[in-house]
């Protein structure tokens, strides 16, 4: 079974060669400090960041976990549908959240979602940008209204940028102590066995949140994997733009092939979403002709429980699911 249902990228991004020349560099025999530093000047270096205000963990889950443990008492908001694990550790950790649900188009009201942000009055208020599952970008307008409304109340926006690379759009990051930025090597960069999480914030913020840390959150050879992409800016650039073709790719077979009978929202992501009675269809087709696309048969959001995502494969995947979709196109 093709897998193409959990946002992964179809390709590493190393060659054997590249890794056995990082592991046999790699002084496993050592804690990892000097390597953790210099992993988070090379990304800082990349994406134009103060590398003292950078920090790892073990994906973004864990950051999730420790925003649920430490950012205020009060209770948590975010989009539904938005990624799963906001309200799982939620739940986890017993605190309190509130979902802005979106319009049956998948669109989401936002002078409405600035109401219950002034009703609720959320201790944060997380969401991923662009949307995972939707893959739309929220206006920048709103994101800054969000931003300047969480200030007010004392709490704090966290802005999931997990797709972020992919977004034909440059969407604008507002600024300001309160804001926090969570980013994973884990989709265009092809590390998500590594499990990567970065969050950048003010000092104030960076320090709150590293209070809960692990004195060595990540393991030296994942870390020194990560740095050796980072320090070859070159080949990095030509592998995330190669990822970016996939997903372009993705979106025009869908497009072409299949939006005049089913919706097939716009994408900013490596993952395109389809919804509707024929969407499930497809689906299933697509699931017996050996390809895992991602359902949600156990949600209980009217949207989810008619949809359908895909996203990225190989780019020979693509032109078999493209042929697949056809044969379905036919039976139709």
């Amino acid at each position: 079974m093709i897998r193409i249902h959990k946002n992964e990228s179809p390709y590493r991004s190393l060659t054997d060669e590249e890794l056995q020349e990082i592991v046999l560099k790699t002084p496993f025999n050592q804690y990892g400090d000097d390597e953790y530093k210099h992993l988070a000047k090379v990304y800082a270096e990349f994406y134009g960041l103060d590398p003292e205000l950078v920090s790892f963990a073990n994906g973004s889950d864990e950051w999730i976990q420790k925003c649920m443990m430490v950012l205020g008492t009060g209770p948590v908001m975010t989009f539904e549908p938005d990624f799963s694990m906001y309200e799982e550790y939620a739940n986890q950790l017993k605190r309190p959240i509130h979902n802005v649900e979106c319009n049956e188009d998948g669109s989401f009201d936002y002078a409405s979602t600035l109401v219950q942000m002034e009703k609720i009055k959320p201790s944060f208020f997380i969401f991923s940008q662009p949307n995972n599952p939707l893959g739309m970008l929220h206006p920048d307008g709103f994101v800054q209204a969000a931003a300047d409304l969480m200030q007010e109340l004392n709490g704090y926006l966290i802005i999931d940028e997990a797709y972020m690379d992919f977004a034909e759009q440059k969407a604008v990051r507002p600024e300001g102590e309160h804001v926090i930025v969570m980013q994973t090597l884990s989709k265009i960069y092809g590390l998500a066995g590594l499990r990567i999480g970065i969050v950048t914030s003010s000092l104030a913020t960076m320090t709150l949140l590293n209070s809960v840390a692990h004195p060595y959150p990540i393991n030296t050879l994942s870390i020194n994997i990560a740095a050796y992409l980072f320090e070859n800016t070159t080949k990095l650039e030509t592998f995330m733009n190669h990822q970016r073709k996939l997903a372009g790719k993705l979106k025009d077979i869908f497009k072409k092939e299949v939006s005049d009978v089913m919706t097939v929202l716009p994408s900013q992501a490596n993952f395109v979403f389809t919804y509707g009675e024929v969407a499930l269809e497809l689906g299933k087709y697509i699931q017996q002709s050996g390809f895992q696309p991602r359902t949600y048969p156990d949600s209980s959001h009217p949207l989810l429980q008619k949809a359908v995502r895909y996203s990225i494969a190989t780019d020979e995947q693509l032109t078999q699911l493209e042929s697949i979709i056809k044969e379905w196109r036919i039976r139709l």
